[in-house]
C-alpha cells in the first residue's frame, strides 16, 4: 500500500474530481467526497494497466503550490494498492464440462490463443465490463446442448 497525494475539486453543481497527482491523466469522481476517494483505486488500475512499474509517489507539501492544485476544494493522500501491478504468472485449477472444454479449445485456436490466454483474457473483458474475448470468423454463440 502506497500512498499518493491527490487534489480534491469541487465546482458548483458537479461531482466531486479527484485528480492523482503523481500519475498524469489520472482521476477519478464520484457524486459524493467518499465516493469519489474510492473511486481512485479503480482510477489508477486503469491507468497503469499493462504498466510495469507506477510512479513513486511525491511528498504532499511539494504539490501545495503547484497550478493543479490551485483552487482545489482539498489536497491529501489517498490509499492504493499495487498489488495489481504483480502479473507473476499462477498456475490455477478450475472445473468445467468437456463439451465446454472443447467449445473453448475451438474458439481460442481460432483466436490464435491457447485456453490459459483465451480464458483469462475472456474474464477480464468481462470483469472490466466488456464483451468477452471474440475469435476472428468462429461463431461465439452458445451451443444448444443435448439433454
Amino acid at each position: 500500500m502506497k500512498f499518493y497525494p491527490v487534489a480534491i475539486h469541487k465546482s458548483p453543481r458537479s461531482a466531486y474530481g479527484v485528480t492523482v497527482l503523481d500519475i498524469p491523466g489520472c482521476f477519478s469522481a464520484g457524486d459524493t467526497l467518499d465516493e469519489a476517494l474510492r473511486n481512485v483505486q479503480e482510477a489508477v488500475e486503469v491507468h497503469l494497466y499493462d504498466e510495469a512499474l507506477a510512479p513513486e509517489p511525491g511528498a504532499l507539501e511539494s504539490w501545495k503550490s503547484h497550478p493543479t492544485c490551485k483552487g482545489a476544494f482539498a489536497i491529501t493522500l489517498a490509499p492504493i494498492d499495487l498489488g495489481f501491478m504483480n502479473d507473476a504468472t499462477v498456475r490455477i485449477n478450475i472445473t468445467a464440462k468437456r463439451s465446454d472444454l472443447a467449445i473453448i479449445d475451438r474458439v481460442a485456436k481460432a483466436a490464435q490463443m491457447d485456453r490459459s490466454a483465451y480464458l483469462v483474457s475472456s474474464a477480464v473483458a468481462r470483469a472490466r465490463g466488456g464483451a468477452p474475448a471474440k475469435a476472428g470468423s468462429v461463431a461465439t454463440k452458445s451451443v444448444p446442448r443435448k439433454k
